[in-house]
């Protein structure tokens, strides 16, 4: 029955997430945000929306902080996964060859951003005490040093714009603003509904299965929030804009990150980073390893695909993934 429940959310959030960045597209395009900028703050804090709700029930409601934190860095995980798919059904060449170098700035702060979680994770109940209130201080360096980041890109980005893209024609023009806006609005209340239920499904599938909550929000819950992501990476691609898939999925992982912010904020029994268990260390490792693949994918640009259909990055991630996931099982059945 518990995974009945499971494919249910995963149901709603495919359709509704699939519903919202349709629409969240039409608002950008109605206010003339365009190109990476787009996919990298407006379509990321839309699809990252489920890892925030899930993550803040997780804490608020179920008292779950391993489920939490696991559900955001496991989305992480799971999102740089999807840069392979986008690399494979892009068939004309290397997917990471065809976008701007401008990337190398977003995977850079997102390693930087992650990296402070692994220091906040690893000096867990020494630095206990070094905390605003109940709110730890390495959540707090990591939301300024997001919003110190984006605000550096945004300043870029208006002084060296990007030519329009050929492809980026009024898709929307015909359906009317106050429509669009109504249609967001109901999907976003989808997206959270089913979030909130995701969490306590989830604590029914770590009591019934016997696994770690970090396991199970690392994998399973972070694989249905983010859906998605998946969906609108793979439809921007269709569409050709393929610098708006690959920043919608490195803006997503950035901002879940940030929510860990967020998720301390509502978890009143001390700093979150210092209540977890180690084992988000796995996820935080490979993490890095797999945004390191992405910058050095974007830095050397090649014409062909090494093994045809993939390039030897996209296989790496997928590689990367698949040990990660198998690593934080291990350590579920070890605590189990």
């Amino acid at each position: 029955m518990v995974w009945l429940k499971f494919l249910a959310c995963l149901v709603i959030i495919l359709f509704a997430g699939t519903k919202l960045a349709r629409y969240g597209d039409a608002i950008a395009e109605k206010t003339s945000l365009g190109g990476i900028w787009v996919g990298l703050l407006f379509l990321a804090a839309i699809t990252s929306a489920p890892e925030l709700v899930t993550g803040v029930s997780s804490v608020a409601l179920v008292g779950l902080p391993d489920l939490g934190l696991g559900t955001l860095l496991g989305s992480c995980l799971f999102n740089l996964s999807i840069l392979a798919l986008l690399d494979i059904l892009h068939r004309p060449a290397p997917i990471l060859s065809r976008v701007s170098l401008r990337h190398m700035a977003l995977a850079g702060l997102g390693i930087l951003l992650i990296t402070f979680v692994a220091g906040g994770i690893f000096v867990g109940e020494k630095l206990s005490g070094l905390a605003l209130g109940w709110v730890g201080i390495p959540s707090i360096i990591i939301l300024i040093l997001y919003l110190v980041g984006m605000w550096r890109l945004f300043r870029f980005e208006h002084s060296h714009p990007l030519l329009p893209s050929p492809v980026s024609s009024l898709q929307y023009k015909e359906i009317p603003t106050r429509t669009v806006y109504f249609r967001f609005a109901l999907a976003a209340v989808a997206v959270i509904g089913a979030g909130i239920w995701l969490s306590f499904v989830g604590d029914e599938i770590a009591r019934t299965t016997g696994w770690d909550t970090s396991f199970v929000g690392s994998v399973f819950l972070a694989i249905g929030t983010s859906l998605p992501e998946l969906v609108v990476a793979v439809a921007a691609l269709r569409l050709g804009a393929i610098d708006m898939a690959v920043a919608d999925i490195l803006g997503a992982n950035m901002l879940d990150v940030a929510y860990i912010f967020a998720i301390d904020l509502f978890y009143t029994q001390g700093s979150i980073l210092s209540s977890v268990s180690s084992t988000h260390l796995i996820t935080v490792a490979v993490v890095i390893a797999m945004n390191l693949l992405v910058i050095v994918g974007l830095r050397f640009r090649q014409k062909r695909k090494t093994f045809i259909v993939i390039s030897w990055y996209a296989l790496s991630l997928i590689g990367l993934y698949i040990l990660g996931a198998y690593a934080l099982f291990n350590s579920s059945v070890g605590l189990g």
